[in-house]
């Protein structure tokens, strides 16, 4: 294997790692023995294991993952590190999209995914439209995704105002992306889903390559770009709203997955593998945190939020230095 390819898989296995110990961490501590006779036993250890934290850690795994494939998705075709799902508006409309069909259906697993998905490229299909009216650039693209962000943040409390109070309290709390809520029923469908969008990643990667030197070299090698970034902002979109149905809108995964992988995984080319697996530890490391680092359990967009204000002015202050 190369060295990225090694990378990527120690990464992903330190994310294994990481999930059997969250195992035994919690209000009930669980010891290994425990741990190991869990599976075997009927009491109240297995329930907490297999019932309560299992669903959660697999959740914060493979959430990450395709929260890290979707920012490496988008910070390819716009060429810019803030070319994110959610900096540009997608998870947000993904967000409203779950509304909408907890309001007019409902809820349900196959309605909050529905809606998610028609939400998100909504959203998609506003953005590059207003930007392509004027001339697609990816300054552009991104000015008006904050644009439209804030615009459909003003809707969805519009929407809060309309809904009972009790609906009311827990959408406002999955609001800032949670996963106390999951459970194996719910990722019943939600890991298929996000296992079909996302095995077309590599289908992609060939595309996103050749997007990466421009346009005009994509065309010059036989790839329409238009085309190719449609294919890739429906891929994007798509494990964004699955993720949305299930946990809500997660912020800063998506936006420092890819960079963080791109400096561990040095190298020519796309990091996929590796942005993948470090959106896995960094949502896992969140989670961890949202649950142990206050003397009460804090929802875990408090956490990513903190986190990506923290990157974001790290990654500003670089870029200054890097210009003066």
């Amino acid at each position: 294997m190369s060295r990225r390819a090694w990378i990527a898989a120690g990464l992903a296995a330190a994310g294994l790692v990481l999930g059997v110990l969250a195992l035994s961490w919690g209000d009930y501590p669980i010891s290994w023995p425990q741990l190991f006779e869990a599976s075997e036993s009927g009491d109240f250890a297995r329930t907490v294991v297999f019932t309560w934290r299992a669903p959660r850690i697999t959740a914060a795994l493979a959430f990450g993952a395709a929260l890290g494939i979707a920012g490496m998705v988008f910070q390819t075709i716009t060429a810019n590190p803030l070319g994110s799902p959610d900096i540009v508006g997608f998870a947000t409309g993904s967000y409203t999209g779950v509304l909408l069909a907890t309001i007019l259906l409902g809820g349900g697993g196959a309605a909050l995914a529905g809606g998610a998905l028609t939400g998100g490229l909504a959203t998609a299909a506003v953005v590059y439209g207003l930007t392509h009216r004027y001339g697609a650039q990816a300054f552009r693209l991104i000015v008006v995704g904050l644009a439209v962000t804030a615009m459909l943040h003003a809707v969805n409390l519009w929407i809060l105002t309309k809904l009972n109070q009790e609906v009311a309290v827990a959408a406002s709390i999955w609001a800032g992306g949670s996963l106390s809520l999951i459970s194996w029923q719910k990722l019943a469908w939600g890991l298929p889903l996000l296992a079909l969008i996302g095995g077309l990643a590599p289908v992609l990667l060939p595309w996103l390559r050749q997007l990466e030197l421009g346009d005009d070299a994509a065309a010059a090698h036989g790839v329409r770009p238009a085309r190719a970034r449609l294919a890739a902002v429906l891929l994007g979109v798509g494990l964004v709203a699955a993720v949305t149905a299930c946990a809500g809108p997660i912020a800063f995964i998506a936006l420092a997955s890819p960079q963080v992988a791109a400096r561990v995984a040095k190298g020519p080319g796309l990091p996929l593998g590796a942005s993948a697996a470090t959106g896995a530890v960094l949502l896992l490391t969140s989670d961890l945190l949202a649950q142990f680092v206050a003397p009460q359990p804090l929802p875990l967009g408090v956490v990513t939020v903190c986190l990506g204000g923290i990157y974001l002015m790290g990654l500003l202050w670089r870029e200054a230095r890097r210009a003066a």
